[in-house]
Parts: structure tokens; sequence; C-alpha cells
């Protein structure tokens, strides 16, 4: 893929997939934009996992396709890597599964799930995991997470990317996973606190390099004010959960809007050289506005960018 940056550029759909159809249009543009991976997170529409599986013969260029995240909340481990393994079967060794502890908001809210102990939950929950999604048993005795059994699915590993923002489930991140997807999170913070720590974990653990995935929003337009000012609106709510909070704090901004790239394709390529220099290994590049003039645009934008 010929693009300025020196690592691999996907594409993140976000969470407003309401269809399939809507993931495979996605998909076969950013397949035939020279995109390396094509991503879809969840919230309230299509199980991104199902949908994938279902249009991965669609874009058989695409290196790699993942879920960028699933919440952990309302699963159990055997379920999820049954699932996971299925896709894997189908794309062909092709699927990321991404995953993440998400939120009290949605643990609590949506599934009636506790969440005053997310670390402990995800850790022994990856304890799980993992081995299924290598083709091995699950034995998990903890003190949230219970899991003993195995699949018969025919299907390659599946890798597994942690979204993790603190130093503990960095940590996790870099000793169990494949490495972390980031959101709401800036350059500064992962030169100063993401990369370190998950470097770090893996190396003390025996691992390689892991993988830091850096989710993007980005955004061609004329009046880059307008399109901040609705970014902050639209994303009001996640500036106030207490994880990405945290993260806004340390970069130093006050709404993850600030860290939108809007304006022309030279400023937005000069924001993405900033997340390279400070330690991501992959760009996830999300199109931050629901205007339709700025998202043809941006879509003009990046495809003639990674053409070169």
């Amino acid at each position: 893929m010929a693009n300025p940056f020196g690592v691999p550029v996907g594409f993140g759909a976000g969470t407003s997939m309401t269809s399939v159809d809507q993931v495979r249009e996605a998909a076969r543009w950013a397949a035939q934009a020279g995109f390396a991976s094509f991503w879809v997170s969840q919230i309230f529409g299509v199980d991104p996992i199902v949908a994938l599986a279902a249009i991965g013969s669609d874009v058989p260029a695409l290196g790699e396709v993942g879920t960028s995240v699933v919440p952990l909340a309302g699963r159990h481990p055997l379920a999820l890597a049954a699932q996971a393994r299925t896709a894997q079967s189908a794309l062909g060794g092709r699927f990321t599964l991404g995953v993440g502890p998400s939120h009290a908001l949605v643990s609590e809210g949506f599934f009636g799930e506790p969440y005053d102990r997310p670390f402990t939950r995800t850790r022994e929950f990856l304890a799980a995991l993992v081995p299924l999604l290598h083709g091995q048993n699950a034995d998990v005795d903890g003190e949230v997470v219970r899991a003993h059994g195995w699949l018969t699915i025919d299907a390659a590993p599946c890798p597994v990317l942690l979204a993790a923002l603190g130093p503990r489930m960095l940590d996790l991140a870099g000793r169990v996973a494949d490495g972390t997807t980031l959101s709401s999170c800036g350059p500064r913070t992962i030169a100063a606190h993401v990369a370190p720590v998950i470097t770090a974990a893996a190396a003390d653990a025996g691992r390689p390099r892991p993988r830091i995935q850096a989710m993007v929003e980005v955004a061609v337009t004329r009046d880059p004010a307008a399109t901040h000012a609705a970014s902050v609106e639209a994303g009001r709510l996640y500036a106030t959960l207490p994880a990405y909070r945290r993260v806004l704090d340390l970069e130093g901004v006050g709404s993850g809007a600030d860290l939108l790239l809007a304006g022309s394709i030279d400023r937005i390529v000069a924001g993405l050289g900033a997340y390279v220099e400070a330690g991501v290994t992959e760009l996830r590049l999300c199109i931050g506005s629901s205007d339709r003039a700025v998202i043809g645009a941006t879509r003009d934008a990046l495809g003639a960018l990674l053409a070169g």
C-alpha cells in the first residue's frame, strides 16, 4: 500500500453501521481506496463479527478485517470465541478480534452487569478467551469469570487487540494480547503513557512488539471550525466517560473533538505523522463528520493519498 506514514493504514467504519449492506459498501470503498484493513465497532448497530464474516468474500484485497471494538459485557469467553473462530474460518485467517471492557454506562445500563471490577473481569475473560482463539482449552475459575471447555472449529488462530487506556489494562494488553486499540487518545499521551507501558509489558513477558492501533478522526473541509463544533456536540457524552476523560486530561484537551484532524489533506497528513512519531504501529482512520459533502471530500482525498 502506498502511503506516506510508514505504518499500515486501516479504515474504521465506526459504530454507525445499521445494515450488512452498509458494511459491505464501506468495506468495498476501503479496499478500492487502498486501505490495508477495515474495522467495525459495536454499540447499537450490526454485530460486526457477523457482518464482517458475511462480507469478507466481497473484499479479498483487504488483508485484515476486524472489530474495534466489541464490548465484553453480555458475553462469555466460550460464546465469543466460537463466534470469532467461526468468522475466522469464513474469512480465511484475515479476522482480528478487538475487545474492550466498555464502560459502566454500557455494562450496568444496558446489560445489568456490575462494573465494579472491570480489570479483574477483563483479565480473567482473556485468560479463557486467548487460549480458545488459538484452538486450546479454557480452564478458568476466577473471581468473576468461570470458563471450562473447548471448541472444534477449524480456523486459524485469531489475534486479539484489547482496548486499553489505563496503566494496568495496558500492561495486561502487552502481556496477553497482541496489542491495543486506542480511541480518544492523542499523540502526546501515546508517547508518554501508552507506548512505554505496553511495550515494556510485552518485552517482560517475552512477547513480540505489541501492536498499537490508534483511531484518528479526520475530515477534509473548508470550514474546520464548524466541523469541530459538530464533533464537540456529537462526542459530549464520550468526554464524560472516566476512561476517556483521563486520557483527554493527560493530552490537555477538553473533548475528543479537539483531536479531530479537520481541514486540508496536508494538515491531516501532518497530524497523522505525529501519531506515528508517538509510537503507533498502525492507524485506523474514521471520518469525523456526518455531513455528506465532507464525507465525500474526505473519501476522495484519502483515496488519492493512498494511491500515491
